[in-house]
């Protein structure tokens, strides 16, 4: 594969999530690209245990003047088949996922896909808008059961056999391929005809790109038959477990009216409710699609676009009253891993940032004149955070005599520049990195300010530290002071952490000419159209791309590679040393909102994606759904006077 996909719109991606995990998605040619493109993807263990159980469709039209396939497959070495790619007119995101094929005597065919998050149903709906006589859909219904970070191979074990019973106008079937998977069932208003068959090596290019296995291989169990011809539409309805007849056509035409009245908001809020969803008795934001779960640093920066700045402040408290109970020698988890293992506390910073997080929270609710009922535990949190922190903790983690947090063993990822490849960190960044330093007397002051005081006393001494010991004369900060815990030891790498002593945080460390001094740096040398380099391309480390297999990606994760939610924190330093006045602002909304309002139609359609190339022309890469990415991107937009309602 070349960087260059071959089909037009194979590179970008539609998302529709079900709140509690689970998700469908592909992309706008209709074809499968990743093995987490799929119509029914539940999470067993919401929002974990995530499996693939109907990963994408065979269809066919026929009409009287031949026979016509709208699905897209690609089989290995690169074979395209059929070819609906060539049909599709018409593409549209919102307010579900909707294609419209023109065959090649005329007619066209509407499809539309909507996954329903009460029921975490897909619905799928095919009409004909234009044509007339004979006219049939055949759906194949492609089938695995499998842990979606896999793939799927030809074996004897699976279970082709098929409980057929008869709906009110048509057939409803269930499949469990495995025992232990969760049954599949498909309600419809077509006849069944019940055909066992594998279809075997599909190809999936972005996983092949990526370096990864590539090549899956789905099973067919049998065939649905639509009638088109008359007025009423073709209706699918893919379900976990199993379940019994219903009225379909009511069903289905009670699902798209609530789904666009539940709609009729901005683009900016609908994509972020995908990330809002159920875990056990609370809530929680999933980090990212297709593979990420919820991560607890990606979580409250996240949420203080995706929640705080929309003003959904139940949700927020929520999400933070859940998290608020994980709190384990004054840290926070960092993840929850896919299977039921413990809780993952490697992280020095996501603690911190829920302090931040509750700050917002907190101060959005004295704003607005809303009780928050869980300050008391949030409180207790806080406090349990800053203490653990002072005494010691996992990891290296504690407060030094110059009050600012040390942190770091060997082989540990402990900051956001989190990437490991068996035992290599790649950044280890063992020592007191500067934006930890940020977060930690922001914390402190935060704390001082609205419960306990004498905080301020380490606040006082962390800030003098920091003032004293960061600045680099070379220009802008140091990343890390006391590397490997030697004092004096300095790491001097541009990299984008220092612009969060100057913005995005509710306390900036610096001012005047400092501040801009900091800014202009990073400006100069890491700033792209769609966020901030990891590391300066001066540096003989940077590395411009990121591709290929899991190593060379993750060597160049935190390498050179962009990521776009650091351009909150980097807009908001901006606007503090240049002004806020009106042309100012004016100024920085033409700069830094337009590659962001393009980039929503390039990848994920109406999301931002995880991390973007250093270098030139900057191709997105990584997730294309990212929460903190889009998070930021609201931010941006309330600093920048652009409405969010």
């Amino acid at each position: 594969m070349t960087d260059a996909l071959s089909i037009n719109g194979e590179d970008k991606e539609w998302l529709e999530a079900d709140g509690i995990g689970g998700f469908a998605s592909g992309t706008m040619a209709g074809l499968r690209t990743r093995r987490y493109h799929a119509l029914l993807l539940t999470a067993t263990r919401p929002p974990t245990g995530r499996v693939v159980l109907v990963n994408g469709l065979e269809a066919w039209v026929e009409t009287a003047a031949g026979r016509r396939g709208i699905s897209t497959q690609r089989y290995a070495p690169g074979v395209l088949h059929p070819r609906g790619f060539e049909c599709v007119t018409a593409f549209s995101a919102r307010p579900w996922p909707t294609w419209t094929f023109r065959l090649p005597d005329g007619t066209e065919i509407t499809q539309e896909i909507l996954v329903d998050r009460d029921n975490c149903d897909t619905l799928l709906r095919w009409s004909r808008t234009f044509g007339e006589g004979r006219c049939t859909l055949d759906v194949r219904p492609l089938l695995s059961g499998r842990d979606y970070h896999a793939l799927h191979v030809e074996n004897p074990v699976l279970d082709f056999s098929a409980r057929v019973g008869g709906g009110e106008v048509g057939a409803y079937v269930t499949w469990r391929p495995y025992e232990d998977q969760p049954a599949i069932t498909a309600l419809t208003t077509a006849e069944y005809r019940h055909a066992p068959e594998w279809y075997r090596h599909f190809l999936y290019a972005v996983e092949q790109e990526r370096g990864l296995d590539c090549i899956e291989d789905l099973a067919a169990p049998g065939q649905f038959i639509f009638d088109l011809e008359g007025p009423r539409p073709a209706l699918m309805l893919l379900r976990v477990g199993e379940s019994g007849p219903v009225r379909i056509q009511g069903v289905a035409d009670r699902l798209f009216a609530a789904a666009r009245k539940a709609r009729a908001c901005p683009d900016v809020r609908l994509s972020a409710r995908s990330y809002q969803v159920d875990r056990g008795r609370g809530s929680t934001l999933i980090a990212g699609y297709p593979w990420f779960t919820d991560w607890g640093r990606d979580t409250f920066i996240a949420m203080r676009g995706l929640l705080l700045t929309l003003g959904e402040y139940e949700k927020a408290e929520a999400i933070l009253t859940a998290w608020a109970g994980t709190v384990s020698a004054g840290m926070m988890p960092n993840r929850f891993p896919d299977s039921s293992a413990a809780p993952e506390y490697n992280s020095v910073d996501a603690s911190l940032w829920f302090v931040i997080a509750v700050h917002d929270f907190l101060a959005g609710c004295d704003a607005v004149g809303r009780q928050a009922r869980s300050e008391p535990s949030l409180r207790a949190a806080i406090l349990a955070i800053l203490n653990g922190y002072v005494a010691g903790t996992r990891f290296g983690i504690y407060v030094d005599t110059d009050g600012l947090v040390a942190s770091g063993e060997p082989g540990i990822q402990l900051t956001w520049m989190d990437a490991k490849v068996g035992d290599w960190v790649v950044t280890p960044r063992i020592g007191k990195p500067v934006e930890v330093q940020a977060l930690w007397i922001n914390a402190l002051r935060i704390a001082a300010l609205r419960w306990e005081p004498h905080f301020s006393v380490i606040e006082a001494r962390a800030r003098e530290s920091f003032a004293r010991r960061f600045p680099n004369p070379a220009g802008g900060l140091f990343d890390v002071v006391d590397v490997d815990h030697v004092p004096g030891r300095l790491d001097a790498s541009l990299r984008p952490n220092q612009i969060l002593a100057v913005g995005g945080l509710p306390f900036a460390l610096l001012a005047g000419d400092p501040a801009r001094d900091v800014v202009d740096v990073v400006e100069r040398k890491l700033l792209t159209p769609l966020g901030l380099r990891t590391l300066s391309p001066d540096d003989p480390a940077y590395v411009g791309r990121y591709g290929g297999d899991q190593r060379t990606r993750d060597g160049a994760y935190h390498q050179g590679t962009v990521w776009p939610w650091l351009l909150g924190p980097f807009v908001d330093a901006w606007l503090s040393v240049y002004g806020d006045d009106a042309a100012t602002v004016a100024e920085a909304r033409a700069r830094f909102l337009p590659p962001l309002e393009r980039h929503l139609s390039e990848a994920g359609l109406g999301h931002v994606s995880e991390c973007a190339d250093g270098d030139p022309p900057h191709r997105p890469r990584g997730s294309p759904f990212q929460a903190w990415s889009l998070g930021e991107y609201v931010r941006i937009r309330r600093m920048l006077g652009v409405d969010v309602s």
